[in-house]
C-alpha cells in the first residue's frame, strides 16, 4: 500500500512540474531592470558581456549612442545589423573587453569608417553569415 502511494505521489509532482514547465514554442522578453551601460554594446547570447570596439556595424548606433542587443533590445521587429563576429571569445578572440560603465574613448563616433561585417543579426541571437560587406 505504502508502494502505491508513493508511485501515485511521484506521478502527481511529475506531472506538476512538467505542468509549470516553460513551453518553447513561443519567445517571451520580460525586461527586468537596467542594461549594463556598456560603451560598444553586448554579445546577443547569454551571458551578454560586453562586446569590444569593432564587433558591431554602424546600424546598431544612433549618434554615437549604442542602440541594443541581447534582452534589452526593443527596437523593430525586422531590424537587422552587421557584426564582425571574430571578436567574440568562442571564435578565438583574446584582447581587451570593455568594462561595465566605461565610456567610449575620444574621437570615437559609433560609425567605424573601415568596419567589415561577417554575419546579420537581429539583435535577439539570431542571423546568418553573409560574407564581409
Amino acid at each position: 500500500m505504502r508502494r502505491v502511494k508513493f508511485l501515485a505521489l511521484t506521478a502527481i509532482a511529475g506531472l506538476g512540474i512538467a505542468a509549470s514547465a516553460p513551453r518553447t514554442q513561443a519567445q517571451v522578453s520580460i525586461g527586468i531592470g537596467v542594461a549594463p551601460a556598456c560603451p560598444y554594446g553586448y554579445f546577443e547570447n547569454p551571458p551578454y558581456g560586453c562586446a569590444p570596439y569593432g564587433y558591431y556595424g554602424p546600424e546598431w548606433f544612433s549618434n554615437g549612442v549604442f542602440i541594443g542587443a541581447g534582452p534589452w533590445f526593443h527596437g523593430p521587429e525586422r531590424f537587422h545589423g552587421y557584426v564582425d563576429n571574430h571578436y567574440r571569445p568562442d571564435h578565438g578572440y583574446r584582447g581587451e573587453y570593455p568594462r561595465y560603465g566605461d565610456r567610449p574613448h575620444d574621437g570615437w563616433h559609433g560609425s567605424p569608417e573601415h568596419f567589415r561585417g561577417n554575419e546579420r543579426r537581429d539583435g535577439h541571437g539570431h542571423g546568418h553569415e553573409e560574407g564581409h560587406r
